[in-house]
């Protein structure tokens, strides 16, 4: 298995922006996005730090796999490139 990237709060957010999701609501370094799907209303807290920590972006990249069935190999790949 690849190694996760590392990104930064912000690089995510604009990851997940491009995926569908939209940013709701911003407390202090917390931002709350959401996307709608087939399955219901997702959301989703980042944190804006210079980088993400591996297990927070590890868990957001599998929750997002499920909500939009994608796979998660393709996500970190997709992360990676961009």
């Amino acid at each position: 298995m690849r190694k996760l990237p590392v990104v930064s709060g912000e690089q995510l957010v604009k990851f997940l922006t491009r995926l569908g999701y939209e940013v709701v609501r911003q407390k202090g370094s917390h931002l709350q996005l959401r996307d709608f799907t087939d399955m219901g209303e997702h959301r989703i807290t980042v944190l804006l730090h210079n980088e993400v920590a591996k297990g927070t972006l590890n868990d957001i990249l599998t929750k997002v796999s499920l909500w939009k069935g994608i796979p998660k190999k393709n996500l970190r790949e997709m992360l990676s490139k961009s």
